[in-house]
């Protein structure tokens, strides 16, 4: 939120910024010299005048996302986040009525999941249109922030696949390959990531997996996951680890920022045919 928050500045936006730490929140409108304003995502509805677009940062969004949707289709303001949740992403899907009603964008995803693989799967489909299976993957050397683990917390205990259409419940690293992302051969297991939900409705195909790369000597290690993750089920335990998280990480620096890159794959088949694409991007 704060990177977005600068950049989003830097560019010439009318930014407002907004957060639960009073703090944090009020230290950076100063820094930033824009308005600052404080409230828990059940108070938004007050705090959206004269706003034109609300960009959710505030993970887990399974925690935040409805009542700040709520609020925004009740003031005809637009909702954008960064989520990769795939609940969120089927959640907002079920709205697109209201939105319509309303007059409102509701986008969730506008981050790095999903908008490359997005881009990917699109792109593939119109290569391939016909394609009855997709898969997409990727592979980044980076480190995550506090957010992003916390969201990994709040939906660890499984996989998903799409098979004819259907999100299905799968385990984790149910399937697993060797993938050139394009520096050379790499191991990737599968991943519940947003484009099960998302590439489905951008691209109608109604099998998709998508992979992320790992090395194999980690693969038992997020197997044994499938054993353990109902620990993580224990509302009190979860609840905890997620409040810890921003601890345990701070992302990366601005160095790796500057010069990292994350490496996109995809592919798209028909029983006859299968074509490949990748994407680089730069650090997530």
């Amino acid at each position: 939120g704060e990177l977005i928050a600068r950049e989003a500045d830097e560019r010439g936006f009318d930014v407002a910024v907004a957060g639960r730490n009073g703090t944090k929140t009020r230290g950076l409108g100063v820094e930033l010299g824009v308005d600052a304003r404080v409230f828990e995502a059940d108070e938004v509805r007050g705090n959206l005048e004269g706003v034109d677009v609300v960009l959710n940062c505030a993970g887990p969004f399974v925690e935040t996302y409805e009542p700040i949707v709520e609020a925004c289709l009740e003031t005809g303001t637009h909702y954008l986040d960064i989520t990769g949740e795939l609940t969120v992403f089927e959640a907002l899907a079920e709205r697109d009525r209201e939105a319509e009603q309303a007059g409102v964008c509701l986008l969730p995803g506008a981050g790095f999941d999903v908008t490359p693989t997005d881009c990917l799967a699109g792109h593939l489909h119109d290569r391939l249109p016909d394609a009855t299976h997709l898969r997409v993957g990727f592979e980044a050397h980076t480190d995550v922030s506090g957010g992003t683990l916390a969201s990994a917390i709040e939906h660890a205990g499984g996989g998903r696949t799409r098979r004819d259409g259907r999100i299905e419940e799968v385990p984790l690293a149910a399937d697993s390959r060797t993938i050139d992302f394009g520096a050379g051969p790499r191991n990737a297991i599968t991943v519940p990531w947003g484009d099960i939900s998302t590439a489905y409705y951008t691209t109608g195909i109604p099998n998709i997996d998508v992979y992320m790369a790992i090395p194999s000597h980690l693969e038992p290690l997020v197997r044994a996951g499938n054993y353990t993750g109902g620990l993580l089920q224990v509302d009190p335990l979860r609840e905890g680890l997620k409040t810890l998280a921003p601890g345990f990480v701070r992302g990366p620096a601005e160095r790796t920022r500057e010069r990292e890159q994350v490496f996109v794959w995809g592919e798209a088949e028909t029983d006859e045919e299968t074509v490949t694409s990748r994407l680089v991007t730069p650090e997530t």
